[in-house]
């Protein structure tokens, strides 16, 4: 067990979401569904301790390591960094990248696209040394071809890692994920 959550309530100055109960363990790709508002986000944000838990109980497993991409992933437009700066940084596999991947991975991420940008992030999360990878839309900005390839990378990356993931999107959910936990709005 990497991830065990009992009744957790979580907010920002008042509760957002909950209460929520949840297992994670190696190989789990765990969706998270809901409306606008229902606290998917929030809920992820809590896991990685940026949001407050008013109620409930979070138990990481000791040593747990974990990385979180973000709904928007951070554009260092002002700074010359480059997609394989940024996989060094996260300490992330260069090797097994996409072809399509790793060309853009050579190029300074201020001249990437939004989806090249994306991918490479997730890639940059998935690939590293993270035990619990948290996912906040991890389709935005992707074309269907490179959904697919999101849907690929999330495939072979699980091994003994969990992944827990954001969408509004629940076919691809429905489809790439072990299970899915909906919340209600």
């Amino acid at each position: 067990m990497l991830l065990k959550i009992d009744g957790l309530v979580a907010g920002w100055s008042r509760p957002v979401v909950g209460p929520v109960s949840l297992r994670l363990g190696a190989g789990d790709v765990v969706g998270l569904w809901g409306a606008n508002g229902s606290g998917k986000s929030t809920l992820i944000a809590a896991i990685a301790g940026h949001a407050c838990c008013f109620a409930g109980h979070i138990e990481r497993r000791p040593g747990l390591r974990v990385a979180m991409q973000p709904q928007a992933p951070v554009r260092l437009s002002p700074l010359p960094v480059t997609g394989r700066e940024l996989l060094r940084a996260a300490r992330a596999e260069i090797d097994g990248l996409p072809p399509t991947l790793a060309l853009a991975s050579r190029k300074r991420l201020d001249r990437l696209s939004g989806g090249q940008h994306q991918l490479l992030s997730v890639w940059a999360a998935l690939a590293g040394p993270a035990d619990l990878v948290l996912l906040d839309e991890p389709t935005n900005n992707l074309d269907p071809q490179h959904t697919g390839l999101l849907a690929d990378m999330l495939c072979a990356r699980r091994g003994d890692r969990a992944v827990l993931l954001v969408s509004h999107e629940r076919p691809f959910l429905d489809a790439h994920c072990t299970r899915v936990l909906e919340l209600a709005g």
